[in-house]
């Protein structure tokens, strides 16, 4: 697209109307039988516009928007409400209801950086977990859960007890990873005596969730033994593989 113009119409064609497809081909019963994932960004926007016009259905006239946006959201996203009702078929009502997509995606982006810390090194996670683990008589092991890109999806306590060493289960601790279609997995746990070095049930267990990581595919990228003063990290002592 050049200079940012838009074009003042959509030349329409011939299109299946959205009530002649197959039911589970329809844009609001492919999203409730198989999720978002399975439409396309021209069926979505279709779904937020409810109506095409009298030759172009709903998704159509997405379809001809997005080309006209080098099917780019970021392009689209650039568009205000008057532009956007320069297309045939997109009147204010239309038009507000795109541009408050856009935002809320926008926002949601800006508040996934600001509110979900990225790991980027073993001091990061002992950071982020001195406000879970600070203080603490009894040992607690925790995980935490990554986007691909090492944000925090989520914080977890997958047991708690006495000073010595707990029992972890993989079966549980690898289904709270798939529950939260967590990346990648970093596993926490403190020593009540402050001693930051590892035990020999310390390391066989990293082993042991590290090979089963690796079975789905969820690699465990390091685990930390915190103490009020210090920490061990396994990966900076090339101990993870």
């Amino acid at each position: 697209m050049e200079n940012n113009k838009l074009p003042t119409s959509i030349k329409e064609v011939s299109y299946l109307k959205i009530q002649d497809l197959a039911k589970e081909d329809r844009p609001r019963e492919k999203l409730i039988q198989k999720g978002t994932h399975a439409l396309s960004e021209a069926e979505l926007i279709g779904i937020l516009l409810g109506s095409g016009t009298k030759n172009l259905s709903a998704v159509g006239l997405a379809q001809a928007i997005l080309k006209q946006h080098n099917n780019d959201l970021n392009e689209l996203a650039k568009r205000s409400v008057k532009e956007l009702q320069k297309f045939k078929g997109i009147g204010e009502a239309k038009a507000v209801t795109i541009v408050s997509a856009m935002e809320l995606g926008r926002r949601r982006k800006t508040n996934d950086k600001l509110h979900k810390p990225k790991i980027d090194s073993s001091r990061d996670v002992y950071e982020l977990m001195k406000t879970e683990l600070s203080d603490k008589l009894t040992e607690e092991f925790w995980i935490i859960l990554l986007t691909r890109t090492n944000y925090v999806i989520k914080k977890h306590l997958v047991s708690s007890g006495g000073s010595a060493q707990l029992a972890v289960d993989p079966k549980v601790l690898f289904k709270i990873a798939l529950d939260h279609h967590a990346a990648s997995i970093i596993l926490v746990h403190n020593h009540p005596s402050n001693n930051p070095n590892p035990s020999e049930l310390d390391i066989k267990l990293t082993e042991r969730l590290t090979k089963g990581g690796k079975i789905l595919d969820i690699p465990i990228l390091d685990h930390i033994i915190f103490t009020e003063d210090n920490y061990f990290s396994f990966a900076d002592e090339h101990m993870v593989i």
